[in-house]
């Protein structure tokens, strides 16, 4: 999986870290980041799509599955995609970065890989 999160950086100008995590927060791949960045940024990711699942829960003619947060802050932006069944794709891109780039390409990613970045629920848990 490696080569394939190289190229969604290769082609994205600006993107600091790619981060494939499963849903609850493990990371399953990374690139362009150290174990310990991709770590605490797969907790925080969990914790996102929790609470972007809530408010999905808000609008009633939807499932309330979470399918893309985007956070801009000071220096850059955030963006998490659902990309399979319990998993999701995460990337870290600097101010200079063109947001429709990034969401295109991270949408051409889990279409191409999607089925490949599911996880299978933990024991004791169901597939949500």
């Amino acid at each position: 999986m490696d080569w394939m999160l190289k190229d969604l950086a290769d082609g994205v100008p600006h993107t600091r870290h790619i981060i494939v995590l499963s849903a609850d927060g493990l990371r399953m791949a990374q690139h362009g980041t150290d174990t310990d960045t991709a770590d605490r940024l797969a907790a925080a990711c969990a914790g996102l799509q929790s609470l972007a699942a809530a408010v999905g829960h808000e609008f009633p003619e939807g499932d309330g599955r979470m399918r893309l947060v985007v956070i801009e802050v000071s220096g850059g932006f955030f963006y998490l995609m659902a990309a399979g069944a319990r998993a999701y794709l995460a990337v870290l891109a600097d101010d200079g970065v063109d947001a429709g780039l990034v969401g295109q390409r991270m949408r051409d990613l889990v279409a191409r890989i999607g089925e490949h970045l599911s996880t299978p629920p933990r024991n004791g848990e169901s597939a949500a």
